[in-house]
């Protein structure tokens, strides 16, 4: 095996409890957004874009779609017989299996990857993030401060800044405090949980960590801090680009209503760093004679009878006769059947919507109505 200058190590293993109905039964960097993805493409299509082109995935709550949604890795051109997708689940020992206890343990128990693969430097990603970005040119950053750690950070508003981890640094981006959501923030760059390791150092600092009883194993908590007090080089990397983290039902919804529009917040079909997909393929969406889309993102093998607006219609989803569908989120195989009328609400993987049922309010006040996988709504339910 060729050496690798820098690999990644991707966090999927988030249970994403505040989607609540959207992740019971799935991790979430596989719940669908967008209309044909999934949260965890991101990571993966900028892996890719980037060059990085050998990547752990560490996986654990619901893993089994994640896993299957993976499979090569061919989807995001990571399919090399000399790198590419590896799946890294927590495994038993002779002692009993264990869940991973934090982000840095995550990688602890996968140190074996990251000695298989031999790098320079490692890249720690997390699944469940929405962006673009070149790591390329953080590594580049990160070679030439002479770092042991660069951390990617993004200016955040003043007046949000207490709920992040909040970097502060000197004028050459040389890191010299990190706090952890602090009441009086002295400075508004956040954390992104994007980090570039030189990689013996990253070894050796985890396994010191791993036998530390009073630690709780996270790189925020622990490692950046350790780092930091025993005088390493930390730096920052700033991006200014488009970043979320949909980790509400709020979140979400208003980032799936960002996509729509003649300008949207993120681009999804930017040709230079294009977002990949492991979605099926699938006929064209349909629209039936009577059918109306206006300002939708409709995906692939949809047939669209009613009318539909501002919303995003994913992959295999069904609006039928007379049916209304507005500032929505129709996750794969949603079906909303004829004289239904649906509002502000997201509508999880095949679920059903029966005929008449009316669902949700266009009222900005109320919370966004939410249905899981699977579920059917009949008539006289709301």
């Amino acid at each position: 095996m060729s050496k690798k200058e820098c690999i990644a190590m991707l966090l999927a293993g988030g249970q994403g409890s505040r989607l609540g109905v959207l992740t019971k039964d799935v991790a979430k960097p596989a719940v669908s957004f967008g209309g044909k993805y999934r949260i965890i493409d991101f990571a993966l299509s900028n892996c890719a874009n980037s060059g990085i082109d050998t990547v752990g995935v560490l996986t654990q709550y619901r893993p089994y779609l994640l896993h299957s949604y993976l499979g090569t890795g061919g989807a995001w051109n990571l399919n090399e017989s000399d790198g590419g997708v590896s799946i890294l689940p927590p495994y038993a020992t002779q002692t009993g299996g264990a869940w991973y206890e934090g982000t840095a343990d995550a990688v602890t128990q996968n140190i074996g990857f990251i000695e298989q693969n031999d790098p320079e430097y490692v890249l720690i990603l997390s699944g469940d993030q929405l962006y673009s970005m070149d790591y390329q040119a953080m590594l580049e950053s990160h070679k030439r401060h002479g770092a042991d750690l660069t951390v990617a950070v993004m200016p955040v508003p003043w007046e949000e800044a207490s709920r992040f981890g909040i970097i502060t640094q000197d004028e050459d981006e040389r890191i010299v405090k990190f706090t952890e959501k602090p009441n009086k923030p002295d400075s508004n760059l956040a954390s992104m949980g994007i980090y570039i390791f030189n990689a013996q150092l990253l070894v050796d600092t985890l396994n010191e960590d791993a036998i530390d009883q009073t630690s709780e194993h996270d790189f925020g908590n622990n490692i950046i801090p350790k780092l930091l007090a025993d005088g390493r080089r930390l730096y920052t990397y700033e991006y200014n680009g488009f970043w979320r983290d949909v980790g509400t039902i709020s979140s979400y919804h208003e980032t799936s209503m960002d996509l729509l529009g003649a300008k949207p917040a993120f681009d999804l079909f930017d040709i230079q760093a294009p977002i990949m997909s492991n979605s099926s393929t699938k006929p064209p969406a349909y629209i039936g004679p009577n059918g109306a889309v206006d300002d939708c993102l409709v995906g692939n093998g949809s047939r669209i009878f009613g009318r539909v607006a501002h919303s995003i219609i994913s992959t295999d989803s069904y609006v039928g006769e007379r049916a209304i569908v507005e500032d929505s989120v129709l996750l794969p195989g949603a079906c909303v059947k004829a004289g239904a009328h649906v509002a502000r609400a997201i509508l999880g993987e095949h679920s059903v919507i029966e005929e008449n049922v009316v669902l949700g309010s266009v009222d900005q006040t109320r919370d966004t109505a939410v249905i899981g996988n699977n579920v059917v709504v009949g008539k006289g339910e709301e």
